[in-house]
């Protein structure tokens, strides 16, 4: 293993002893005062990785208090080179999944995801892989959060980098937008889709993912499924949208709108107020266009009405 129980981690900053392991390249850590802390480790080229989001990290962290800081970096052992975060108390995957969020707490985490949304999106940066499970939170005495930040910056890149212009797959699928799931340009406006779609699974509750395609990740129909589920519930393509279809693009929505019926549409417009509330309905048909150019920005959004009082 990259590291071993109970070994010693001395950092810029602290001292820590790696108390669990939680996956491959990550690890809980306790300081000389016993605070638990979050250790992240690569051998290289891995580490490029982290040492990507390090840097991402530090560059914005002082702006906002809903990305997850950086708090100290590893000095010795210098191999395998290892980042200190803050460490919370839960995902909210995990917590939407234990008990259900009442519209308060939902709109409280909203706003704090857009908060730090806006200033990585301010500057050019794009996240890539907002989904549940890539927001954190502290728990709270009279609230129930106290604490919401955005974690996960390994990938997170600006619009003008030669990452973001090659248009790589990034994300999760069922979280990923319709302009990267068809493998065109993204940018900013993909990361609003994936809040989306996240805010759809937790007004729901009870694991409801709108665009889980019910079949193996391995089968080669999962693609297709979910972009046939973003014509389902909020199609059709506008026709404005043609001009940013690629060849194979345009091939495969032509397929998707002359294989679906009307009769198998499902609009979120049409969901019944005992699913979704007319004012939460409002806003999530706002942010979820299907053309990325007809989206708002995160600040536009942190202004909408849907906030008021939050």
């Amino acid at each position: 293993p990259l590291l071993e129980l109970d070994q010693r981690l001395i950092g810029n900053k602290d001292t820590y002893a790696v108390t669990k392991k939680l996956c491959e390249y990550i690890w809980l850590a306790r300081s000389k005062s016993d605070q638990i802390f979050l250790i992240k480790c690569a051998p290289y080229p891995q580490y490029r990785r982290i040492d990507h989001e390090r840097r991402t990290i530090k560059k914005f962290q002082s702006q906002t208090t809903c990305l997850r800081p950086l708090l100290d970096r590893i000095k010795e052992p210098v191999d395998p080179p290892a980042i200190v975060l803050k460490y919370l108390d839960d995902d909210l995957l995990k917590a939407s999944a234990a008990k259900w969020l009442t519209i308060p707490e939902i709109k409280y985490v909203s706003k704090k995801i857009l908060e730090g949304l806006s200033v990585l999106h301010d500057a050019g940066y794009v996240h890539t892989d907002i989904k549940l499970n890539n927001v954190l939170v502290n728990y709270g005495l009279e609230s129930r959060f106290t604490d919401v930040q955005i974690s996960d910056l390994e990938s997170a890149s600006h619009i003008e980098s030669q990452f973001c212009k090659s248009r790589p797959f990034i994300g999760t699928p069922i979280w990923r937008s319709p302009e990267a799931a068809l493998g065109l340009q993204w940018g900013t406006p993909t990361d609003i889709w994936s809040f989306s779609t996240m805010l759809i699974s937790i007004i729901w509750g009870n694991n409801f993912f709108i665009f889980n395609p019910g079949v193996s990740c391995f089968d080669e129909a999962y693609g297709v499924i979910i972009l046939t589920k973003f014509h389902i519930y909020f199609g059709p393509f506008p026709p404005p949208y043609a001009d940013l279809l690629d060849e194979r693009a345009s091939k495969m929505l032509s397929w998707i709108q002359d294989t679906i019926t009307s009769t198998a549409m499902r609009p979120l417009l049409r969901a019944s107020r005992r699913e979704i509330s007319e004012e939460d309905r409002r806003f999530d048909l706002k942010v979820m266009t299907l053309d990325p150019r007809d989206r708002p920005t995160a600040r536009q959004l942190l202004s909408d009405e849907w906030f008021h009082g939050v």
